[in-house]
C-alpha cells in the first residue's frame, strides 16, 4: 500500500527524531544549509511571482516547490527538528539527552541561518547589479516587508510580540504537518500533496516562519530596511522560533504521539 495508518508513521516520525540526534556535525549543518538556502529561494521565488501576477494566492500556491524539494533531498529545517527530535526524548530511545537534542537545534539553526543568509546576499546582488542600482518593485517590496514584521509589530507593544507568537505557533503547526504528511505516503506524488496543502496555507495566511525569517530580514537591511538587527531579533526572529517550537510540538508532534504511538487501549473483555 502507498498509505501508512497513522500508528505506523508516528513510528516513522521518533526513528527520525532519533536519527537527527545522532547525525554528525558535519552532515547536520551541511544539511541545514541547505535547506536554509532552499527555502530562502523559494520565498524570494514566491514573493516575485506574487508581485507580477498581482496575485498574492499564485505565489501561495508555488512556494511549497522549495520546502518539498528540501524534503525529497533529505536537508532539515529547524521547524522540523523542533517537532521529530523531542519525541525520541519522550520516548526513551537510548542515549538521546535533552543535551543531544539542544546540540541538534543549535546545529540546525547555525546551518539554516548561513544557508538563508547566503542567498539574501545573492539575490540582493544580482537584483541591483552589485549594488549599483536599486532593486525594483521586489527590493522595495521585501525591504518592506521587513520593516512591517519588526516595527509594525513593536507598535502594538506586548500584544505585538504575542501575535508575531502566534503567528510562529500556527505557522509551524501547518508545516510541521507537512512533514509528518510527507511520511504517511511512499509514493513521490503522494507526498507532494501531502507537503504542499498544508504549506501553501501557512505562507497564504502571512504566519511567521523562522527559516523564511533568516532570508527575508536580512535581505530587507540590505536593501535600505529602515529597522535595526536588534528590531529583528526581539520583535520577530526570537518571538517566531519559540512559536515555532510550541505549535508543531504540541499541535502536531505531541498530539500524534499521545494517540497513535500504541495502537490503541485494551479493551477489557471481562
Amino acid at each position: 500500500m502507498s498509505y501508512l495508518v497513522p500508528t505506523e508513521f508516528v513510528t516513522k516520525m521518533v526513528d527520525s527524531g532519533e536519527s537527527k540526534v545522532y547525525m554528525s556535525t558535519k552532515d547536520t549543518l551541511i544539511r541545514a544549509y541547505m535547506a536554509g538556502a532552499i527555502l530562502g529561494l523559494a520565498a524570494a521565488f514566491a514573493i516575485t511571482v506574487s508581485i507580477q501576477t498581482g496575485v498574492p494566492l499564485i505565489g501561495a500556491l508555488l512556494f511549497p516547490v522549495g520546502f518539498i524539494m528540501l524534503y525529497l533531498m533529505g536537508f532539515d529545517l529547524l521547524t522540523g527538528v523542533f517537532v521529530l527530535v523531542p519525541l525520541a526524548l519522550i520516548d526513551k530511545r537510548p542515549g538521546v539527552t535533552v543535551k543531544q537534542m539542544l546540540r541538534n537545534w543549535g546545529l540546525v539553526f547555525i546551518g539554516n541561518f548561513a544557508g538563508a543568509l547566503t542567498v539574501a546576499f545573492m539575490m540582493s546582488f544580482i537584483l541591483t547589479y552589485g549594488y549599483s542600482i536599486d532593486g525594483g518593485p521586489v527590493g522595495d517590496k521585501l525591504g518592506s516587508i521587513g520593516e512591517a514584521r519588526t516595527l509594525g509589530y513593536q507598535a502594538h507593544g506586548v500584544m505585538g510580540w504575542l501575535t508575531v507568537f502566534i503567528r510562529g505557533m500556527l505557522c509551524n503547526w501547518m508545516v510541521s504537518m507537512g512533514v509528518v504528511g510527507a511520511m504517511i505516503s511512499t509514493t513521490v506524488s503522494g507526498k507532494f500533496l501531502a507537503m504542499w496543502m498544508p504549506v501553501m496555507l501557512f505562507f497564504f495566511m502571512g504566519f511567521e516562519h523562522s527559516i523564511v525569517n533568516m532570508f527575508l530580514f536580512p535581505f530587507s537591511m540590505i536593501m535600505g530596511g529602515n529597522f535595526t538587527i536588534w528590531d529583528y531579533l526581539l520583535w520577530n526572529e526570537l518571538p517566531v522560533v519559540f512559536g515555532n517550537l510550541v505549535g508543531g510540538l504540541a499541535f502536531t508532534g505531541l498530539t500524534l504521539y499521545a494517540t497513535h504511538i500504541k495502537t490503541g487501549a485494551k479493551r477489557n473483555l471481562q
